[in-house]
């Protein structure tokens, strides 16, 4: 596979204007998993923010990573490890917050699943915490209260015009101590100085030893330019700002009209041939699932044919020794739904509709059985499997006829 790593802003880019993931996004990009891609969210929300998104995607499953405060925080999704992180100076807070009550701007930060406030009745501060889904504590004085070191402040306001002007002044005053920038008019956030998305995501590639142009990343904001301009693949949002599409290699549709599906559709899902499918990678995030639990491991993948295979041990025999009629079954369906996943298009998605079997002989517990899958119709709107289970030996234990049925991604 050329593409190794896709890395996806969130906001106005992987969500929609009802800051949710479409079912066909987020189909096409488990999809892409499955196929051996990993996927990292880089966004300006905190870490709780985005794991509700994380989880929907499978990103714990399937080795993928969250790029979080704009950087200040990189976490392993599957181990929960955090790989980097830098922090605001705790000394730095008395004089943000002397300065934002000169002006009688409201200012908060994170801790976790809360925000620290000194105006909890703020509506930009009260949506920011019904969004990431955390909780609002209210303080008189932030100093007083935050005696850790965090990983962004942000200071909100009406007065864009006031919030614009302080920008301007502590970018010059600031410079080489904290970055100070606004993602929206009413924003403005102070991060730690040499933090980015994109700083973050070179220290992702040097980990997963990943080369800059097997990147895809996708974005619509001006925090996304320098991630965008890094990769090997960088994709601007229809719903973009003109001078990011400018920046881009290409540029998708919209975020309400799916633009992250899309360019996954085309750079990626509609570009794999099955002898590219990582089948060391597939075993590896099975380990969790059925098939993992199961002990069954896949051995070949094509257009036509899979086989894999499964112990007879204690997880699939019955309690006298031979293999069980429901561990057979579900070995079937196994290699017959992942070789309808291969020849799904992009815009499709497969679901197991029936699958109907005849016992031939028996395993016995040690051995290791084998099944092979060959597809014998290949419809529009479904695939028929013929699978045969084997022992070692080759002799046939069971004969299995599997139905998928097809449907278009919605």
């Amino acid at each position: 596979m050329k593409y190794k790593l896709l890395v996806l802003d969130v906001d106005d880019t992987l969500l929609n204007s009802d800051k949710k993931i479409s079912k066909r996004t987020v189909l096409s990009l488990i999809k892409a998993q499955q196929m051996g891609l990993r996927i990292a969210l880089a966004s300006g929300r905190p870490s709780h923010g985005l794991l509700h998104f994380a989880k929907q995607l499978e990103l714990d499953q399937h080795q993928g990573f969250i790029i979080s405060f704009n950087g200040s925080q990189l976490m392993n999704m599957q181990t929960g490890q955090l790989l980097f992180e830098k922090h605001i100076h705790a000394a730095m807070i008395p004089h943000l917050e002397r300065k934002a009550k000169k002006q009688s701007f409201a200012m908060f930060t994170y801790d976790y699943d809360t925000i620290i406030t000194n105006n909890q009745n703020n509506r930009w501060i009260r949506q920011e915490a019904a969004s990431n889904r955390m909780r609002i504590i209210p303080v008189s004085k932030l100093a007083d209260t935050v005696n850790f070191s965090p990983h962004k402040c942000v200071l909100v306001s009406d007065d864009v015009e006031a919030l614009a002007t302080l920008e301007s002044l502590w970018k010059r005053r600031l410079a080489g101590t904290l970055e100070v920038f606004r993602p929206v008019p009413h924003f403005l956030e102070i991060i730690p100085n040499y933090i980015s998305k994109a700083s973050t995501l070179s220290i992702l590639l040097e980990t997963l030893n990943i080369r800059n142009d097997q990147v895809i990343a996708i974005g619509d904001g001006v925090s996304d330019v320098a991630m965008i301009q890094m990769a090997g693949l960088g994709i601007a949002m229809g719903n973009a700002q003109e001078s990011v599409k400018a920046c881009a290699d290409d540029v998708t549709e919209s975020n309400d009209m799916e633009g992250v599906a899309l360019a996954v559709e085309k750079y990626v899902l509609s570009v794999i041939q099955p002898n590219e499918i990582p089948l060391k990678h597939i075993n590896e995030i099975s380990q969790h699932a059925l098939v993992g639990n199961l002990g069954i491991q896949f051995t070949y993948a094509s257009e036509n044919r899979v086989e894999a295979t499964m112990p007879v041990d204690s997880r699939t025999r019955q309690p006298f020794g031979i293999l069980h009629g429901g561990a057979t079954l579900a070995l079937a369906e196994t290699v017959a739904g992942f070789g309808s996943m291969i020849l799904c298009q992009p815009d499709e998605t497969m679901v197991g509709m029936q699958v109907s079997g005849n016992h031939v002989s028996s395993a016995h517990e040690g051995d290791t059985v084998r099944a092979v899958a060959t597809i014998i119709h290949k419809g529009q709107s479904s695939h028929v499997w013929d699978v045969n289970v084997y022992t070692s030996t080759d002799k046939l234990v069971s004969t299995i006829h599997v139905l998928n049925s097809v449907m278009k991604k919605k």
